[in-house]
């Protein structure tokens, strides 16, 4: 364990800063409540929307993802992936890192409250909450089946951003959460797989670690059929065209086939290639969506105000 007595510690930055806020995660997140906005009306999006949405959006994210630090700072010192973490290594105290999430999080809430609608701020505090505290803190040392429950939190950001346009809640809407929902399990016990030892080691019951690998690889394999399955829903119900159609069964084999290829492979770095193609899956599905919203219907989709 790291001890500022037994290294040398570099005061905190503002890379550490950002680093608690997992900026390559909240980067996910805002290009799905971006992309959520843009979806949510055949009209031009106001750029102050755009702005002030994803800002709020962005800023309550980085301040559960603190939280998240703060809460696992002794399991990510246990863990070769974590160990560097700014509260791990020492560089932000635990006080500091809560002055910052309460900073952060009070900021966005009142951004959306503000200059977005009460509804955005409402389903944003609940996401919040339920990430920061209810999985954080309880599902992820609770039971093995914690991401599954727990990814409904980190499956709100394209209903946030439909939201803030709209302000209302729609169906194709929990449509997006609906795909992002079925694709977090297989995402995460993808890399679970990959780093099984260091989550045994550090007393998290992550699904390879309580039932196995073979027993895990099987449920992402079976996660996968069901998250191509949602995905063509958007398609079924007329949300989106042929364009999208293409585009999501093309991924969605792909996903498939690292899945196969996961299932049957003993050790080496296939769990880290499907985690790395679960991201660039999710990332192009959802700019097919883009594509397909605004190239077939020959829209613009921002206007400045």
């Amino acid at each position: 364990m790291n001890s500022q007595s037994d290294v040398n510690i570099d005061p905190a930055g503002w890379r550490d800063y950002l680093e608690l806020c997992k900026p390559n995660v909240v980067a996910l997140m805002i290009l799905t409540s971006l992309i959520g906005m843009l979806l949510a009306t055949d009209q031009m999006v106001p750029f102050n929307i755009l702005l002030l949405g994803n800002l709020g959006i962005a800023f309550s994210a980085g301040s559960a993802a603190a939280v998240n630090h703060i809460v696992d700072q002794h399991v990510d010192e246990l863990m070769a992936r974590t160990a560097n973490r700014p509260i791990a290594r020492g560089r932000v105290t635990v006080r500091q890192a809560i002055l910052f999430a309460i900073a952060t999080g009070v900021s966005g809430l009142c951004i959306l409250i503000i200059f977005i609608n009460p509804l955005t701020a409402c389903l944003t505090l609940g996401s919040l909450v339920g990430y920061a505290f209810i999985y954080t803190m309880y599902l992820k040392r609770a039971t093995p089946q914690n991401i599954v429950i727990g990814g409904l939190a980190g499956a709100a950001p394209p209903l946030l951003g439909w939201t803030a346009v709209t302000g209302e809640i729609h169906h194709d809407a929990l449509l997006l959460v609906l795909i992002i929902f079925a694709w977090t399990p297989p995402h995460f016990w993808a890399l679970a797989v990959h780093r099984k030892d260091e989550y045994a080691k550090a007393d998290i019951p992550m699904l390879p670690v309580t039932h196995g690998e073979k027993y895990t690889k099987i449920h992402i394999l079976l996660y996968t059929l069901i998250l191509l399955v949602v995905s063509v829903m958007p398609f079924l119900t007329g949300m989106l065209g042929w364009l999208y159609l293409v585009g999501a069964l093309s991924l969605g084999i792909g996903f498939i086939f690292w899945s196969v290829i996961m299932l049957y492979s003993e050790g080496g770095d296939s769990g880290m290639k499907t985690f790395n193609y679960s991201i660039v899956y999710l990332i192009s599905l959802f700019c097919i969506m883009l594509l397909d919203h605004y190239v077939i219907s020959a829209s613009y989709p921002f206007e400045f105000i």
